[in-house]
């Protein structure tokens, strides 16, 4: 694959898109997918994964009465704080419109469990999470790679000075600690979301559901277990779901190659290359919400989260045909990844990874 810039004296006649093989290619791809039978949703997929986390959820419930006033209930803390995630990975599917054929209804799961159990505003989630599927790892539009805390693209790390830039060639070491604080900016941005975001649908839905969760959520447990120790438990609770969802959402994207914004990327690489899967089987589909098959998932949004290790040697199999780089690693590896591509940011390197495929998206 060639990148290349349009010249800005090109005129219009010079400017008609020609015949795209890459644009063939995917559709050829959906055809063998749609052939197959996985672009079929349907609710009855996921009621074995409704049953078993509300089952879970009256299990902790349960534990958390018994237990009483010990400093077991930390242990509680834990169980609920991945629970929470895995609801969210719930509340992630029924975004992407993935569990009914109707939209209005996916849209009201995802409102009412984001918002509800999760404590994660529906309206922020989808226009943010709509930016980076369309624009993964591009410089200047997936809002996932902007600078923050955390910095993925050396040019922002090279513009800091003094502690943050200290902080920034370590970087990649403090990731997982500053993950326990994950859990508290995704709760204030939808607080933040829905006061002061113009045109919010559904505001004061949103609002309600958030204000039970962020607050009768907590006041309970600090009722039935005392401030101190209510307090240790929802600060634990936070801290696990933060970094139980960084952790998993981590390993999609970062260490994968970095996209110009000006460069001409067709969709179905863009998807490919930017995009890594997380070895594992069944037990890693189900801690990471199907999430780990991150390819077949950016390639088919929509795709119902169980069908997805179905269409994985589909997707496998047409990456070897067409010669298309297919990046998969295990949960460990790319952590490692993740952490010694954060700390090469931080140095300033210009190629965040030494890989061939990063010269490809650089307009020529």
């Amino acid at each position: 694959m060639t990148i290349t810039q349009e010249p800005a004296s090109a005129t219009r006649s010079e400017r008609k898109p020609a015949p795209n093989r890459q644009t063939n290619d995917f559709f050829e791809l959906a055809q063998r997918v749609k052939d197959a039978g996985l672009m079929e949703r349907g609710a009855q997929s996921y009621i074995g994964r409704v049953i078993a986390l509300s089952l879970s959820f009256i299990g902790a419930g349960t534990l958390l009465v018994l237990v009483g006033n010990s400093w077991w209930q930390l242990a509680v803390a834990v169980l609920f704080g991945v629970l929470f995630t895995q609801v969210a990975f719930l509340a992630h599917d029924a975004a992407h419109q993935q569990v009914f054929d109707s939209g209005k209804k996916n849209d009201r799961l995802s409102r009412i469990v984001g918002n509800l159990v999760v404590g994660m505003s529906y309206g922020w989630w989808a226009k943010k999470h709509g930016r980076h599927h369309a624009h993964p790892n591009v410089i200047g539009k997936d809002g996932d790679i902007a600078a923050g805390t955390l910095t993925f693209v050396p040019e922002d790390a090279a513009g800091r000075t003094g502690i943050a830039a200290w902080f920034a060639k370590r970087q990649g070491w403090f990731f997982f600690p500053i993950l326990t604080l994950f859990g508290f900016v995704l709760h204030y941005h939808a607080v933040h979301t829905v006061i002061t975001t113009k045109n919010l649908k559904h505001r004061w839905t949103e609002g309600a559901f958030l204000a039970i969760r962020l607050i009768g959520y907590p006041t309970a447990i600090i009722l039935l277990l005392g401030p101190g120790l209510g307090a240790a438990f929802i600060a634990v609770q936070v801290a696990v779901f933060g970094v139980y969802m960084g952790a998993t959402f981590a390993p999609n994207h970062k260490g994968m190659p970095l996209i110009p914004k000006d460069a001409k990327v067709d969709f179905m690489q863009r998807q490919i290359l930017t995009s890594r899967n997380v070895r594992g089987g069944r037990i890693m589909n189900t801690a990471m919400g199907g999430l780990n098959y991150q390819i077949e998932h950016h390639l088919f949004p929509r795709m119902a989260s169980p069908n997805l290790r179905k269409v994985q040697p589909l997707v496998r199999e047409f990456c070897e045909e067409r010669g298309i780089t297919y990046t998969e690693a295990g949960l460990v590896e790319s952590w490692g990844i993740v952490i010694r591509y954060l700390n090469r940011v931080g140095l300033g390197y210009s190629d965040p990874m030494d890989c061939p495929v990063i010269s490809q998206f650089r307009p020529v």
